[in-house]
């Protein structure tokens, strides 16, 4: 089991929690942390299959999408640790809240103050998909505390583990600021070492005093919390398909690819803005409607007719 020198339990300002080098060899098949890594294997392969996320893996991530998925993961990790901090003294629970080293909801304001301004509580909502997921935690919180392991262990072993691949990748297609604004909620200032804490983390959860029935019940609502994460994603994936081209490179019109966009005497500053667009956008837009296309198909012809007459 690994074992641990701690500067905190849920850490207090100013303290970094430090662990020793851990080791898995003690670990048994009954332990919850072997039974939810077995116990939730298909519902992880699914979940990385879901269109959104191999998109992401791509680098193929538009910046009001991204922005969404940011919004949804506030809404997720408020509910998650305001659950957290009502059961910091529940047994079932205690263990494994570290609000200094893992807690989010103050990340991912810093992310929306940076997306959407000062004013950005007045400028985003929940989704339908994630106010189900936000409903189903704070059930859990306030009637079955032992089941809040389950989402606990899905969202922040994820997040120091996957999560970092896909920070690096965002930070990259949406050419985000190397000081990371934006991308915080990837950022855990107060965890040195990802893989060890994980190893911490775990041996809490096989350290709780838990019953089989309890364990299999853990594991079943782990595959709940990634059900409920798949319907976030596919939900962005249908937005993701509904955003106009001008949505597509970070929330600025479309234009031909080529040169400074900013030198465009057309260009707006923001998506939305008020007053006229690039106009080869417009043109562009235009020349996809299949009656121009018929037009245009006609001219060319009538054209090459009159060329071929011509060198007769």
């Amino acid at each position: 089991m690994p074992s641990a020198v701690e500067g905190s339990e849920g850490g207090e300002e100013g303290e970094i929690l430090r662990y020793e080098e851990a080791e898995d060899d003690n670990v048994s098949p009954t332990d919850l942390s072997e039974l939810l890594k077995e116990g939730t294997k298909e519902s992880h392969d699914r979940a990385e299959n879901t269109q959104f996320v191999k998109d992401f893996l791509k680098g193929r991530i538009k910046k009001e999408l991204f922005k969404l998925a940011t919004v949804a993961l506030y809404f997720t990790y408020s509910a998650l640790e305001e659950e957290m901090d009502r059961n910091k003294d529940n047994p079932v629970f205690a263990p494994l809240y570290f609000p200094l080293e893992l807690h989010r909801k103050e990340a991912l304001v810093k992310d929306l103050t940076y997306f959407y301004g000062e004013d950005w509580k007045e400028k985003i909502q929940c989704s339908e998909a994630t106010q189900h997921y936000v409903d189903r935690i704070h059930h859990v919180g306030q009637h079955e505390p032992e089941l809040l392991v389950a989402h606990a262990y899905t969202r922040y072993m994820g997040d120091l583990s996957g999560g970092q691949v896909l920070k690096k990748v965002a930070q990259r297609a949406l050419k985000l600021p190397s000081t990371e604004e934006g991308i915080q909620f990837y950022t855990f200032d107060n965890v040195s070492n990802a893989q060890q804490f994980k190893q911490l983390y775990r041996a809490r959860m096989n350290a709780l005093d838990l019953d089989k029935n309890a364990k299999e019940r853990i594991v079943e609502e782990a595959n709940q919390a990634f059900r409920f994460n798949m319907q976030v994603f596919d939900e962005l994936d249908k937005i993701g398909k509904s955003l106009t081209e001008a949505a597509q490179d970070g929330g600025f019109p479309a234009h031909d690819g080529k040169g400074d966009l900013r030198k465009c005497p057309y260009y707006a500053d923001r998506l939305g803005e008020a007053g006229p667009g690039c106009p080869y956008q417009a043109a562009a837009a235009l020349a996809k409607q299949p009656l121009v296309q018929l037009i245009l198909a006609a001219c060319v012809a009538v054209a090459a007719g009159a060329a071929a007459w011509y060198l007769m």
